[in-house]
């Protein structure tokens, strides 16, 4: 099996290519609305040896503006604040301040990329702009996956 594959039966299996083909748009085959824990499940298993995976904090927050962009883009509902910390927590093992999370929020609003909403005691965030999200979230994972592969390739052909 690929190393980049899950062996996931309820999902689509991961792979370089099936991944490149959802970034270019070219597989319409992709499930959209999947649940954050299934796809951030299939992640883990796909990249960890043995046991559990566990993101950095500090790729966690080099990504933030995309995951972010990720999570509002999954969630049906209960997109506001408090929410989104609770999945990076959750989600990525990642306890970050709301003083970190809300300004990069804002600035998702204010690049009209996101859209929020007043309710009564919160904030609620919507896409604004899909296809310019899609676009962020596409360069940031095609970023991630060169450099991935370009220290794949140092490692085999380096003398460490």
């Amino acid at each position: 099996m690929n190393p980049m594959e899950s062996g996931s039966e309820s999902s689509p299996q991961i792979s370089i290519d099936r991944l490149q083909a959802e970034l270019t748009g070219e597989d319409e085959s992709a499930a959209s609305g999947s649940a954050v824990a299934e796809l951030v499940a299939d992640v883990e298993s796909s990249v960890a040896d043995r046991g559990r995976f566990s993101f950095g904090e500090s790729y966690v927050k080099t990504s933030l503006d995309e995951l972010l962009l990720s999570l509002v883009g999954l969630r049906a509902s209960d997109t506001h604040g408090k929410q989104l910390l609770d999945d990076l927590a959750s989600e990525f093992d990642t306890v970050l301040s709301p003083g970190t999370v809300y300004p990069r929020l804002h600035g998702l609003c204010d690049g009209d990329v996101l859209e929020q909403r007043e309710l009564v005691k919160t904030k609620e965030y919507t896409l604004a702009d899909g296809d310019a999200a899609r676009r962020q979230v596409a360069e940031a994972a095609r970023q991630h996956l060169a450099l991935g592969m370009v220290f794949h390739a140092a490692l085999e052909a380096g003398e460490f």
